[in-house]
């Protein structure tokens, strides 16, 4: 991609763009590559990894510059990089075959964008995403507050599972059919950053700003953390309109990310727990010494320019109903006798994919693990129109949907609407959940919806949308 074409890339938003040449980037390069390392409790790990480190660097940046970076696939295989909650242009989305094409091995895709919003976000391959992912291909995206809470530590914490085999390897079973149609990918060691019981070392008096993703296939999060003072100041990005006191269990699905404020007020080890399955498990421990310290003021969440609010009343109304999976009431999705052969095939030459197992409206949204091309659009939208969209879980499962390209406004959970209307970019659906979300389809571009337990993707649950430029 030439200079002219980027500038007409990140001039096609204007909205998004304001701020592109206040401050300016610095450029780099992004290797992904296979690497041995230390990670999920082994010695010597065989992974893919983003410049030899798993999760790979945190990039920050301050709100309103350009991420100026140019991915190098240095993989056996063809990659992307998606900017998991960005709102940036269509052609910067990482989606092959839709927004680029697929970087193939020893080539190289730079990306350059604006960053509006500040926030904590996260950064992933979106081809054969299961398996890149789950080899190690994650990181954190930080775009600093213009006026951030004050804190001592500021700590990103990238939580995963690794499925492992009797060497201690990453398992090379993706795609299997069971993990597709039941709670995708599930693996048995939990890690943070890579790590198994992570130890974070404080003082006490010093308060601290977590940011947790996660970046796991499949596995939802049940965490809590006792004994110190918490409050949740932001989800998905987006900041709290007030900072909520943590108590109990906060859910956290795939692709989701979550903001605290803690504050270190006395000597001790305080465990950040799952509890979600297989009873309750220790992911990271928060080691405070020193003498107690004085209570402080719960924090105020940081500020910031709103995002365009929808008009209900004039929006596109459209429903998306998720159907299929295991325990299915309304059966699997239908394949014909030449798409059946036409998958045998491909797997024979050494493709690896999934077999239908999910429907949107009916339909599969199969990728092949290649392109997205020739996948109608589920609903088109003039640019600057808003959209009431609703999610029906007609399924036994739970499905995080994830939006590209935008924020949404959550608007009611099975009838019952939600006095905050909180933004987030993925919304967690129980098993027969009804949720209703609303967005200004501000950004042109073709933009995917789909669930973001991976392998449910790529069983078919996913579609198009369209906004019209």
């Amino acid at each position: 991609m030439n200079r002219r074409d980027l500038l007409q890339t990140l001039a096609c938003t204007p909205a998004l763009t304001a701020p592109l040449f206040a401050r300016a980037a610095t450029s780099r390069i992004l290797s992904a590559a296979p690497a041995t390392l230390a990670a999920a409790g082994q010695p010597a790990l065989p992974v893919w990894a983003y410049e030899g480190q798993v999760p790979g660097p945190v990039l920050r940046f301050k709100r309103g510059t350009v991420l100026d970076l140019t991915l190098h696939n240095q993989l056996p295989d063809p990659s992307t990089i998606h900017w998991h909650g960005i709102r940036l242009p269509n052609a910067m989305d990482g989606v092959p075959g839709l927004t680029q094409a697929a970087v193939a091995p020893g080539e190289r895709f730079p990306y350059r964008f604006a960053l509006p919003d500040a926030g904590t976000y996260w950064y992933h391959p979106h081809l054969g995403t299961p398996e890149q992912v789950d080899r190690g291909l994650a990181g954190a995206l930080i775009v600093e507050d213009d006026a951030p809470p004050p804190v001592d530590l500021d700590l990103v914490w990238l939580l995963d599972d690794w499925r492992l085999d009797a060497q201690g390897r990453i398992a090379e079973n993706f795609y299997n059919f069971h993990d597709v149609a039941h709670a995708g990918r599930l693996g048995q060691q939990l890690t943070v950053n890579g790590q198994v019981d992570l130890v974070q070392a404080l003082q006490s008096g010093q308060r601290i700003r977590l940011r947790l993703v996660n970046a796991a296939n499949a596995r939802i999060f049940a965490l809590s953390l006792e004994g110190l003072p918490a409050w949740l100041i932001a989800r998905d990005g987006m900041p709290a309109a007030t900072a909520v006191p943590w108590e109990g269990e906060l859910l956290l699905g795939p692709g989701m990310r979550t903001d605290f404020i803690i504050d270190a007020t006395r000597a001790g080890r305080y465990q950040l727990k799952d509890s979600y399955a297989r009873g309750e498990r220790s992911l990271a421990t928060l080691e405070v010494q020193g003498p107690p310290s004085a209570a402080r003021a719960a924090p105020l969440p940081a500020q910031r320019e709103p995002l365009p609010e929808p008009d209900l009343a004039q929006a596109l109304v459209h429903t998306l109903q998720l159907g299929g999976g295991a325990m299915s009431r309304d059966g699997w999705p239908q394949e014909s006798t030449a798409e059946r052969e036409a998958r045998r095939l491909r797997l024979l030459n050494g493709a690896r994919e999934a077999a239908p197992a999910w429907t949107i409206n009916g339909q599969a949204h199969l990728r092949h693990d290649r392109e997205h091309a020739g996948h109608a659009a589920e609903f088109r939208v003039p640019t600057g129109r808003s959209v009431r969209l609703t999610f029906e879980n007609n399924t036994a499962w739970w499905h995080p949907m994830h939006l590209h390209g935008h924020h949404f406004r959550v608007l009611s959970r099975n009838g019952e609407a939600l006095p905050e209307r909180p933004w987030r970019d993925t919304v967690l659906l129980a098993p027969r959940d009804r949720v209703e979300v609303a967005f200004v389809a501000d950004n042109p571009g073709h933009w995917l919806i789909h669930c973001h337990v991976l392998e449910h993707h790529a069983g078919g649950l996913g579609t198009l949308f369209e906004v019209q430029g």
